[in-house]
C-alpha cells in the first residue's frame, strides 16, 4: 500500500495544479497553455513549479462585516443612478403617444366593425 502513495501524491497535485491553472485568469512567468503543458509533461517538478512560480499573487482582501464596493472611501466620485422607467420624461412622452396612437386605432377598428355590421343587416333579407 505504502508502494502507491508518491503515485496518489503525484496525481493529486497534477490534478489539483492543473484545475488551479485552468481556472487562473492571468498566471505569473509564463501563458496559461505552456503552464498546462509544463504541469502535465514534467510531472512534479511541473506541479510544483506552478505552485511557486506560476500561480498569481493574491493580496488579501480586508476583513470586514461588509461587501466593498469601488466608491468604498471615496465619497466624492459616484456612478451614475440608474432610474426607473417611469422617472424618465422621454419615455412617458413615448408611452402617451403610444397610448393615443393605439386608442386612435381602436377607434378606427369599431366603427369598421359598425360599418360592416350596418352592411350585413342592410343585405339580410326581410324574413317572413
Amino acid at each position: 500500500m505504502i508502494r502507491y502513495l508518491p503515485y496518489v501524491i503525484e496525481l493529486a497535485l497534477l490534478v489539483y495544479c492543473l484545475i488551479d491553472c485552468i481556472q487562473t485568469d492571468v498566471p505569473r512567468n509564463l501563458s496559461k497553455t505552456t503552464w498546462v503543458f509544463v504541469i502535465i509533461l514534467v510531472p512534479i517538478v511541473g506541479g510544483i513549479a506552478w505552485l511557486v512560480a506560476g500561480r498569481p499573487e493574491y493580496r488579501a482582501s480586508r476583513n470586514v462585516p461588509w461587501p466593498s464596493t469601488q466608491t468604498a472611501g471615496f465619497p466624492e466620485y459616484e456612478r451614475p443612478r440608474r432610474t426607473s422607467p417611469d422617472d424618465d420624461p422621454e419615455f412617458l412622452a413615448g408611452m402617451r403617444a403610444s397610448d393615443d396612437e393605439h386608442e386612435k386605432m381602436l377607434k378606427d377598428w369599431e366603427a369598421q366593425l359598425r360599418d360592416r355590421e350596418q352592411k350585413l343587416r342592410s343585405d339580410e333579407p326581410p324574413t317572413a
